[in-house]
């Protein structure tokens, strides 16, 4: 761990501590302001849909700028969208609050490349490893994001405006951690450089469809249980603060692993990690779906983000396979866009679901997903036994 990987590890860790806090706000926020009660999750699905909108404008900052200004670009979106957060719970004005979360998803597009950015500060039998550790400074947002939104719910008469407050502070301080690292210069391009292959062919690769696969959809799940559960455990009479401690317990599942995950993958395989992590997802709907008691919520939950982790952190490093450093900035995008289109599609499902169908049908509904995780997998291992081990 060089000082720039510390430090991106920092940023990594308010960012989650960003998600985390709107992941536990938003849907109690909107629902208090919402027209209809499916609407509650719309603010949830704006963060998505806004960071699914970016992902191209995120790829041109980045490769026309460089990491560390469209990382900065996207911290003073975060400061700004944060206080829009907060005029909007204070005006209670659901719609503007639904934009002010479409606007906070380009910092989350720029977020969601922190990730990419730790391979390139680390050695080359390194960057798994380093992938999967700056991923672990997650854990600061499982620890401040629950405790953030439950301490400032009531510091004003307005429920939650202090938490939107506390977020732009979050973000000034991701600011200064951030001018302090040290990203490797971007080259200058002459006449004649290579610029890589189009995109289509790109995304062609089996290495990159299951990639993508994985990582849209163990997103996409951990998406759909995630921001309902708020929403659950009120219906079943849990308070807020039981509630932030099951996604303190879930984001910590998410996160606490990373100090291992990457040690996993080089030791028995990316692949194998992954099907791990399908299986762990498997084991989670299962207790999910065993009752609603507290204990079964943070369990699942728990198990919800250790499969995340095994998926997330896998597909990652899969996915640096399938391009050359020219062409990096549009494989990143493509990979992100598809995680926070899937995203979009589960914050809506989650409100829609879980308040018309319920809790234990919302858990059915994600069976499905998981499954196709797996599938995607076993796919890829059949395509490497098919084919030369020179060109696999």
């Amino acid at each position: 761990m060089n000082p720039n990987l510390i430090l991106l590890t920092l940023c990594q860790g308010l960012f989650f501590t960003n998600n985390v806090t709107f992941i536990a706000i938003n849907g109690l926020v909107g629902l208090s302001m919402a027209p209809l009660g499916w609407m509650a999750t719309l603010p949830v699905m704006g963060y998505v849909v806004g960071g699914a909108l970016s992902t191209g404008l995120v790829a041109k900052s980045q490769s026309r700028w460089g990491r560390k200004v469209s990382f900065q670009l996207g911290l003073v979106v975060a400061l700004f969208s944060a206080l829009l957060a907060a005029y909007a719970a204070w005006s209670h004005n659901f719609w503007l609050l639904v934009a002010a979360t479409v606007i906070a998803g380009y910092y989350s597009a720029n977020g969601q490349l922190y990730r990419f950015a730790a391979a390139e500060l680390a050695a080359d039998g390194f960057k798994e490893k380093a992938v999967s550790l700056v991923l672990a400074g997650g854990l600061i947002g499982a620890i401040v994001g629950p405790n953030l939104a439950s301490r400032t719910r009531t510091l004003y008469e307005v429920p939650f405006l202090g938490a939107y407050m506390a977020l732009g502070i979050v973000a000034i301080l991701a600011m200064v951690c951030m001018a302090f690292i040290r990203f490797p210069a971007v080259p200058a391009k002459k006449p004649g450089d290579s610029v890589g292959r189009p995109l289509s062919e790109i995304m062609r690769q089996p290495v990159f469809i299951v990639a993508a696969a994985a990582a849209a959809l163990s997103y996409g799940v951990m998406n759909l249980l995630m921001a309902a559960t708020p929403l659950a455990m009120q219906v079943c009479g849990f308070s807020f603060d039981d509630a932030a401690l099951v996604l303190e317990w879930h984001v910590i599942g998410m996160f606490a692993p990373g100090f291992f995950t990457g040690h996993l993958i080089k030791k028995f395989g990316t692949l194998q990690i992954m099907a791990v992590g399908v299986l762990i997802n498997f084991v989670c709907i299962a207790i999910a779906l065993s009752g609603v008691e507290l204990h079964q919520f943070l369990i699942s939950l728990f198990l919800l983000g250790l499969g995340w982790n095994f998926l997330f952190t896998g597909s990652t490093t899969l996915a640096m396979k399938a391009w050359t450093p020219a062409e990096k900035d549009r494989g990143q995008a493509a990979i992100n866009f598809f995680v926070f289109a899937t995203m979009a599609v589960t914050s809506f499902a989650s409100g829609a679901l879980v308040t018309t169908q319920g809790w234990t049908w919302l858990n059915i509904g994600s069976l499905l997903p998981v499954a196709l995780t797996g599938a995607a997998l076993v796919w890829m291992v059949v395509k490497q036994k098919n084919v030369p081990a020179t060109t696999a």
